[in-house]
């Protein structure tokens, strides 16, 4: 029985890997699952670990015929507290001190203290700035500073423990996005062959191209995939997205850098800017969060994971859920029956991205716009290096699953994170007709064709020794 295009799900799954997801039975559970890209995220993860991991994902996928994207999301640039012998309980309105040079200091054993990592700190902060430290839990106003250390005044009390993160909104902090700990980290990863390399706290256009000339360095294909942290990050969203491959919505420091009423829209905003420069957009962070530790979500969780569906996001993304939950398998299913429940109910309406205006992009869109007329068609297409599959996926077709076939299977890999992608790995004839013929068997073989389906190809064609673009219209005999 052929895959019907209401059982397609267009909306990708990306999982992280930890304790709960990183066994051989598991994984394969995942991957057979519906999951299309593993995470690795290396604020935790060491590298002897790491390798065995991916080799462990690479094993797996082949063994069952269903390869997945690698995506290592870099720790990038943090602010954090130093150790302290025992919790500190503050209180409202208590001054207290973070200093920058551990002993230099000036205001007596009354006012205590803790060590923060980062030097400049004096210098990238000014009086009547907020300091939040441990995800936003405890608040701080700074009344005063000088070169060792910033005074500030408790606005929200809590338990200080050591190496909390520290959160800045709306103050430019100078420090790297690609720190010497992301170099070593991304040159293991190159070496194990990663898909995608996700850069933290990207701040600017330039954060991205400063990755990207590493990886051409180190000839490395992996795609880029720019999470937005900060205020920073969204008054340069549009350079961002223009540097970048993909884009990843971090909404769990974006909740706590920018207004939380502001979420939503920066949210919208960062899969616009995706949408109309024809990048991918992941929606991340507290999908299923209560997961962690519940075997069902909440009905607040459902709306979210929902309303990241009807926007058209390309992927949505599990993190603690996989990492340390106990019921990570049941997040997969779960993410699969919102995603296609709400994708069936989606309007029929032809997109167009404000920037993807060449000739190619208008044959594109021609092609989404056609199977948009016809229910129950579907797309099929060829690539060797994805972009005429990440061209059609950009243009968000939506009633017909696209079937990318590809001779790569690095490329098959990276188009993982695109929307209403299927990619199948194959060998190409020098006939496109032969090869053709050979992907329609193929798919009707794999249960994703029948007979009597009707196929739009979007492909290039050998025509007296010249590529000429094409849409055909086929049906499957």
């Amino acid at each position: 029985m052929a895959i019907s295009n209401a059982e397609f799900r267009r909306t990708k799954i990306i999982f992280t890997l930890g304790p709960a997801t990183e066994s051989e039975e598991m994984l394969e559970k995942l991957i057979t699952g519906g999951a299309d890209i593993a995470r690795l995220n290396m604020a935790h993860g060491k590298h002897e670990w790491c390798r065995a991991v991916i080799r462990r994902i690479r094993a797996v996928s082949a063994r069952v015929g269903r390869e997945i994207g690698i995506m290592m999301d870099i720790k990038g640039p943090e602010i954090r507290t130093g150790d302290v012998d025992s919790p500190i309980e503050l209180k409202v309105g208590e001054t207290f001190d973070f200093t920058v040079k551990p002993g230099d200091r000036d205001g007596g054993e009354e006012i205590r203290s803790v060590n923060v990592n980062y030097q400049d700190l004096v210098n990238d902060i000014k009086v009547g700035d907020i300091v939040l430290v441990d995800s936003g839990l405890m608040r701080f106003e700074v009344l005063e500073k000088n070169h060792a250390r910033i005074r500030c005044k408790v606005l929200i009390p809590g338990q200080l423990t050591s190496r909390r993160h520290i959160n800045l909104p709306g103050v430019k902090v100078n420090l790297p996005s690609f720190t010497e700990k992301d170099r070593l980290d991304t040159l293991m990863g190159i070496e194990e062959g990663i898909d995608f390399v996700a850069l933290s706290f990207v701040r600017e256009g330039a954060d991205i191209e400063q990755l990207r000339e590493f990886l051409r360095a180190n000839k490395s294909r992996a795609k880029i995939i720019a999470k937005i942290e900060d205020q920073q990050a969204i008054s340069n969203l549009d350079e961002i997205v223009r540097a970048t491959d993909a884009l990843m919505v971090a909404r769990g420091d974006l909740g706590i850098e920018c207004p939380y009423e502001e979420l939503p829209s920066i949210q919208r905003r960062a899969v616009k800017a995706c949408f109309d420069h024809g990048r991918a957009v992941i929606i991340a962070t507290h999908m299923l969060e209560s997961m962690i530790s519940q075997p069902m979500p909440t009905r607040a969780e459902i709306t979210d994971v929902a309303n990241a569906v009807h926007e058209r996001a390309d992927c949505v993304m599990l993190s603690g859920e996989t990492t340390v939950g106990k019921y990570p398998m049941d997040c997969i299913r779960i993410l699969e029956k919102v995603a296609r429940r709400v994708e069936s109910e989606e309007p029929v309406i032809n997109l167009a991205p404000a920037f993807l205006t060449g000739d190619k992009f208008k044959l594109l869109a021609a092609a989404v716009h056609l199977a948009n007329e016809m229910p129950g068609i579907t797309i099929l297409t060829f690539t060797r290096q994805g972009f005429m599959a990440q061209g059609l996926a950009a243009m968000r077709p939506c009633l017909a699953p696209i079937y990318a076939m590809t001779n790569s299977i690095e490329t098959l890999r990276e188009l993982r994170i695109l929307r209403a992608i299927d990619p199948y790995l194959m060998t190409f004839d020098s006939e496109p007709n032969d090869t053709i013929e050979r992907a329609i068997t193929f798919l009707v073989r794999a249960g994703r064709l029948q007979i009597g389906d009707r196929l739009i190809v979007v492909t290039d064609l050998l025509s007296h020794d010249r590529l000429v673009d094409s849409i055909q219209l086929r049906k499957v005999h």
